[in-house]
């Protein structure tokens, strides 16, 4: 089990991932453009803190759903089973996108999003599951499998994004008879397509994942009043978010992302058993990885409108769309995850502790919003070279790299067996709310004021600067709470 070949299984997973982040990636890189673009060319029409708060909103429920998702699969389904009916749900909600009406806009939001909960901790916990407990091979096989998912994320908005805005494909449709405007509706149904894909590469390669993500027992009780909790308790919180968004009375309820967190993991880490100090680490890492979604999950919202309406879309006479930009940061990840994998396994016992590799990824996600406060500024005589945005996306990158994969690790390592599935659903809980105030930040973005947007991101990378601190400070306890977990 410790030869350096991964497991047979990794493959299925790697190519099922690939195509599911195909179809989120690429319908991802539209949403917000679509939605703030004219009704004239096709969009909305919405103003950009509506689109921001409707994105943070879709991409925190995608996220959020991955705690009854993981629930249903560790009580009810098992694992297997549910990336299969999520795939389906998410194939079912790009298809709804793409009809042209803005009531089966927001209903094919809500079936990804649905579907996604059910796909997205499952597929994770069964590549947890190929490992043995201290094999050597897992960091580098979630960097593999995070790999999959960052080609499927570099193809998507090359594909969506010129179906969607190129000149060309408007021309095609003209030339069929059709209304070019429609065009956002085509990227839509592409990313659909790439889902249909991935299912059918999951159905065929199946029967190498049989001895991992199996139902509970037939005859085992079924908890269905946690079930109907779990339910709740999701509900529950979907509503607080909303209320904060819909009632300005009610944002101060904000706060609690953080403050809540942040009083678990002091109960949870005062105490004897080992369980409750590792579980103290799972909410401290969470907490780390809302912090850095929060910035980080701009890419599709106010980095998406920085490219579209501040930077030139072309190189050398050539124009492409603006979509493209979503590409970059995946492209990196594919060319720099087998040198951060080879680096793992090379440094072997010596490699930083995840706490310092947490530390790392926040420093370069803070120095990537410094890098963009100049080119806001050099906004106010007109459209910046796109290399502005390809450095920002170089530096989250090298973050992205640091923390992503390793936490992933991380989560199904300090996990007790029983609770995996809660586990991924707690890390997955903090990238939905790190999501959701990437979108409220996104609200203040704008295009005409060049001196508000430099500040605006000279506020992000202070507030990044400062959870690095804090988590360079506490790492040592950090360290004591995860026990003999690397």
């Amino acid at each position: 089990m410790m030869h350096s070949n991964h497991p047979r299984g990794l493959y299925p997973l790697f190519f099922t991932e690939l195509w599911e982040r195909f179809s989120y990636y690429g319908m991802r890189a539209l949403l917000t453009l679509f939605m703030v673009a004219p009704a004239a060319i096709g969009g909305l029409g919405y103003d950009v803190p509506r689109a921001g708060m409707i994105y943070g909103t879709y991409t925190m429920s995608v996220y959020m759903l991955s705690i009854p998702g993981g629930f249903l699969a560790d009580n009810f389904l098992g694992a297997r089973r549910s990336v299969l009916v999520g795939g389906i749900i998410i194939a079912c909600g790009h298809f709804t996108l793409a009809l042209r009406s803005e009531t089966t806009f927001l209903l094919g939001l809500v079936l990804i999003a649905v579907g996604t909960g059910m796909l997205k901790p499952n597929i994770s916990s069964m590549v947890g599951s190929l490992y043995e407990t201290g094999d050597v091979r897992r960091d580098a096989g979630f960097s593999i499998f995070y790999m999959g998912i960052n080609l499927g994320a570099f193809i998507a908005p090359l594909v969506t994004g010129w179906l969607a805005q190129s000149g060309q494909f408007k021309s095609v449709l003209t030339g069929w008879g059709m209304d070019p405007t429609h065009s956002w509706h085509w990227g839509f149904a592409a990313a659909g397509v790439g889902m249909t894909v991935g299912l059918i590469v999951y159905l065929i390669t199946g029967k190498r994942l049989a001895h991992v993500g199996q139902p509970p027992a037939p005859d085992s009780a079924r908890p269905w009043g946690k079930l109907a909790l779990v339910l709740a308790s999701a509900a529950v919180l979907f509503g607080l978010v909303r209320l904060s968004d819909v009632n300005d009375r009610f944002q101060w309820l904000r706060y609690g992302y953080v403050v809540l967190p942040v009083l678990a993991i002091i109960w949870f880490g005062c105490r004897a058993s080992l369980d409750s100090r590792r579980l103290a680490a799972v909410l401290f890492f969470s907490l780390a990885a809302l912090v850095f979604m929060a910035f980080f999950e701009q890419a599709g919202s106010t980095i998406s409108l920085f490219g579209d309406k501040l930077t030139r879309t072309e190189i050398s006479g050539c124009k492409f769309p603006s979509a493209w930009f979503q590409s970059v940061n995946s492209l990196f990840v594919i060319l720099l995850a087998p040198v951060f994998a080879w680096l793992w396994v090379r440094l072997g016992a010596k490699q930083p502790s995840a706490p310092f590799k947490f530390t790392f990824g926040l420093a370069l996600l803070g120095l990537s919003f410094v890098l963009m406060v100049p080119a806001a500024k050099l906004t106010v005589d007109g459209k910046v070279s796109p290399l502005w945005i390809v450095g920002l996306f170089f530096l989250q990158t090298l973050g992205e790299l640091c923390l992503s994969p390793v936490g992933l690790s991380t989560m199904t390592k300090l996990a007790p067996q029983k609770l995996l599935g809660l586990v991924m659903g707690i890390w997955f809980l903090a990238a939905a709310l790190g999501n959701k105030l990437a979108g409220v930040m996104s609200g203040e973005f704008t295009a005409t004021d060049s001196q508000a947007l430099a500040n605006f991101f000279l506020r992000q990378s202070l507030w990044v600067g400062g959870a690095m601190i804090v988590m360079l400070l506490c790492a040592p306890w950090l360290r004591r709470l995860m026990g003999d977990v690397k």
